[in-house]
């Protein structure tokens, strides 16, 4: 059978339910809970939000118990009335392995994926493709064959979803934010605009009505709390392609100036920052026996020097000289640590 999304809603509301132990579950209880949340979305014919009955509750345990998901539903009598759980508390859909529609599904959607291999802005297709294929069983392997970097244990995660769906939706927030240097979170009320990762970490970019900055970042595994605002939302026509153009990481104060950075690379360093640019307006120099030299125009920030710091010996600034004096004395203090 196929699951469309408003099915999919239900499905995940009745198994939210029946995980719910602290409570006895009818189907007058179950049809209730779906309907709250299916009340969130709209029938675009009737411009009304969109409602079921107990004949289509019942066809949706079944769905979850012998049609889709073989969820162990357990039905326990009690009078007049029957309650629903699952025998095993600790089943949930979400944990299931897919079944035959749902890979069908997302076979038909990497067929479509496949359309757009090779073209310069789908260049995520590439890798994507063969991950799904691998992780969800879509092909036979012997053994897993390909790695991504992946922070398993960041706590940002989570917070993802919700921001998508608040930039994509225009809805203004109230977050509880707590950076490193805090005691205490403070609350922020935030108009999310873009989502950027970085070093395996999420930031969130957006207008923050406090300092009334339009390019507020906070890093997700700092957010504490995220609640929705009635409050009108307050949009942007900023360009945030663009708007990274000129930098590397996600720091950029408004006065910064766009400079151009030219640094000697190492005969052994060479070859792979030809192949792997530090920034897309890399530029070679020169490139002989004694070593690479390049350029690149960036603003000069944290991550610039993070990233140069990272090449060790292999790497030296030969301009600007206000750079070139960062990364000096942070070599300096370094060398310190090891007296």
């Amino acid at each position: 059978m196929s699951i469309n999304r408003n099915a999919q809603i239900r499905f995940l509301a009745l198994d939210k339910c029946l995980r719910n132990n602290g409570r006895l579950w009818t189907w007058k209880n179950l049809l209730d809970a779906v309907n709250e949340v299916l009340g969130e979305e709209i029938n675009p014919k009737t411009k009304l939000p969109i409602k079921i009955g107990k004949t289509q509750i019942y066809e949706d345990l079944k769905d979850l118990e012998y049609r889709v998901y073989k969820a162990p539903i357990k039905r326990t009598p009690k009078g007049k009335l029957t309650y629903y759980s699952y025998e095993d508390p600790n089943f949930s859909i979400q944990n299931a392995p897919l079944n035959e529609t749902e890979i069908n599904q997302i076979k038909s959607t990497l067929q479509l994926f496949t359309r757009f291999q090779g073209l310069p802005d789908f260049s995520f297709i590439d890798e994507m493709i063969p991950a799904i294929n691998e992780k969800l069983g879509l092909v036979s392997v012997e053994r897993e064959v390909m790695s991504f970097e992946n922070n398993l244990q960041y706590e940002g995660s989570k917070f993802i979803t919700p921001l998508f769906n608040a930039i994509v939706n225009k809805r203004a927030l109230e977050i509880d934010y707590q950076d490193f240097k805090t005691p205490l979170p403070n609350t922020i009320y935030f108009h999310p605009y873009y989502l950027k990762q970085y070093n395996s970490r999420w930031f969130v970019f957006g207008y923050n009505e406090f300092t009334k900055n339009t390019y507020w970042n906070m890093a997700l595994d700092r957010i504490k709390t995220i609640k929705e605002l009635e409050t009108k939302y307050i949009e942007t026509n900023i360009n945030w392609f663009e708007y990274f153009d000129d930098f590397i990481g996600v720091t950029k104060k408004n006065d910064d100036i766009l400079q151009t950075i030219k640094l000697w690379f190492s005969p052994i360093q060479a070859p792979y920052v030809i192949t792997k640019p530090l920034h897309p307006t890399q530029t070679k120099i020169k490139n002989t026996e004694e070593g690479l030299e390049i350029t690149i125009n960036v603003v000069p920030n944290y991550e610039l020097e993070m990233l140069i710091l990272s090449f060790g010996e292999k790497v030296k600034v030969l301009s600007p000289e206000s750079l070139q004096k960062a990364i000096y004395y942070r070599i300096k203090d370094a060398s310190k640590l090891y007296k």
